[in-house]
């Protein structure tokens, strides 16, 4: 490492060790400055001059990027839908295409003043609920993960967007933690057939969010029957791309009002609604 700390040095030195590893180095050590200095992208831009200051810290960080830990974790920090969320290892990085299953559940109810019951089997980092919530200002929401991890990081997230009177935590295994009644169940359950080889980075998230079961449709077949027993009105539930006929074929002459399946931005099944 230069002995010149510089914003213009440090970005072309760290972008040379991510460059081997990384796609877009040059963008990704401009987010690992970024982050380090507590700057934004303007800042960065017009203070190439400017000195850096803890070095060795960003190194690290730079280091861990190298050997493909996310940079959401590393730098805490995961942008969805519009928002800006706390993120941690253990916690599933929220991906696009679950804004979609928002954009689902908000089609299927149309007023938003609507005082539901919605649960969510799966918070994670709390993203599905804190923007439902945001969306159905007078709904209640009881978000579920077997993570104490994970529940730490939602109820962060849920304390920041001032939300703690309206989405209530609960720790356990799906809906077993759930006795009220449900209007409405909502959930990203893991879908990944626990035999499918992931890519190195997704290593670095809990293997408990991904892999749900031998099949991998495990998880979605034991909801499918609460839905069924409990009678819960909606179900919108994301899935695996090859999983639709599996689900169809399950639900098959089961009473239901509806039945629809949405597509990702690459146009692969990506999940469905359920209407009783």
């Amino acid at each position: 490492m230069s002995s010149r700390y510089l914003v213009k040095d440090i970005l072309k030195e760290i972008t040379a060790v991510l460059n081997p590893h990384i796609e877009r180095a040059p963008r990704e050590a401009q987010l690992l400055l970024m982050h380090h200095l507590g700057v934004d992208e303007l800042w960065l831009l017009t203070n190439q001059n400017a000195a850096v200051k803890d070095v060795d810290k960003l190194l690290r960080r730079v280091e861990r990027r190298a050997k493909n830990e996310p940079l959401e974790y590393i730098t805490q920090r995961v942008s969805f839908y519009s928002e800006e969320f706390f993120i941690a290892q253990g916690a599933l990085i929220p991906r696009p295409e679950t804004e979609l299953l928002i954009d689902e559940v908000i089609k299927n109810i149309k007023d938003r003043d609507s005082n539901m019951t919605f649960a969510e089997v799966g918070v994670g980092s709390g993203i599905i609920s804190i923007m439902l919530a945001k969306h159905f200002t007078n709904a209640k929401f009881i978000a579920v993960d077997i993570s104490q991890d994970a529940i730490e990081i939602a109820k962060k997230n849920i304390e920041k967007f001032g939300l703690e009177n309206r989405i209530e935590l609960r720790i356990g295994s799906l809906l077993e933690p759930i006795g009220e009644d449900i209007d409405y169940l909502v959930s990203n359950p893991p879908y990944i057939a626990n035999d499918f080889k992931l890519e190195s980075n997704l290593s670095y998230e809990p293997q408990n969010a991904l892999f749900g079961g031998t099949v991998g449709d495990e998880i979605i077949r034991e909801l499918l029957d609460e839905v069924l027993n409990r009678k819960i009105n909606f179900f919108s539930c994301e899935i695996g791309y090859d999983q639709q006929d599996k689900i169809r074929n399950y639900l098959n002459n089961k009473p239901l009002k509806k039945l629809e399946f949405y597509k990702d931005f690459s146009d692969f099944d990506r999940g469905f609604t359920l209407g009783l």
